[in-house]
């Protein structure tokens, strides 16, 4: 049974993960450990504060010691995007010699995801303010993959992302914009509960939908080696594999 040792600021939609765990019936183990947080804010400034190396090596530490993971995961797509293209990479770098364990984080997921399933042209649905939505366009653009559309919905924390229930979710999916002929909608943010309702999403938007806490587990997965088939958790867990 693998262990995915999440590293996930805060408190919003951590408890999407324990849920995933019944429901895969001890397939699967995901312990959490939250890191400090200063700021709850989708702004720039507080989330290079967020994803700081101190904080994420304080967590690490916790988080290794207690669970003895196989891989670890830094649990969080804007606190990893805001450093760019390399600094997301040198974050992930700085985590790894911590842990001393294969290491990733939630944004180099939605790039390995896009990769593993062929997916060159995506449409965003952002839950976040439009200026840090477009550092993640970027730092997709330096992946290779092309954001044909973005949309923003100006939620300023992660707290009130962590309220939104299904119906509001699928709006925000279904609001997508495909007419430029993106093959997947990718919804970031770890503060948004989504894994119980990816087949749905899916139908909604009637292409591959990647979200923030799906992909984090399917890269701590893919760490290891070949990811297993996983249904209900959408494309990514049924063809990533082809």
């Amino acid at each position: 049974m693998p262990t995915i040792g999440l590293l996930y600021p805060g408190h919003s939609a951590e408890d999407d993960y324990p849920a995933l765990e019944v429901r895969l019936d001890s397939d699967l183990r995901l312990p959490l450990v939250h890191t400090s947080v200063g700021e709850d804010a989708h702004r720039v400034d507080a989330l290079l504060d967020l994803g700081g190396a101190a904080r994420l090596a304080e967590g690490a530490r916790a988080l290794v010691e207690a669970h003895s993971p196989d891989s670890v995961m830094w649990a969080c797509t804007s606190g990893s995007f805001v450093f760019g293209w390399d600094g997301a990479h040198e974050q992930v770098a700085q985590l790894q010699e911590v842990t001393g364990l294969p290491t990733s984080s939630t944004s180099l997921a939605f790039v390995a995801a896009c990769r593993a399933l062929g997916l060159t042209r995506v449409s965003v649905a952002a839950s976040y303010p439009q200026d840090v939505a477009e550092h993640f366009v970027a730092f997709l653009g330096a992946g290779g993959i092309e954001v044909t559309a973005m949309g923003s919905h100006g939620i300023v924390t992660a707290a009130e992302v962590g309220t939104l229930g299904e119906p509001e979710v699928e709006a925000i999916v279904r609001g997508a914009d495909l007419s430029g002929g993106a093959q997947a909608v990718l919804v970031p943010d770890t503060a948004m509960h989504t894994l119980q309702w990816i087949s749905s999403l899916e139908r909604a938007a009637g292409v591959p939908v990647l979200t923030a806490n799906q992909v984090t587990i399917w890269q701590g997965l893919n760490l290891l080696g070949e990811v297993p088939e996983i249904q209900d958790l959408g494309t990514l867990f049924t063809r990533s594999g082809d």
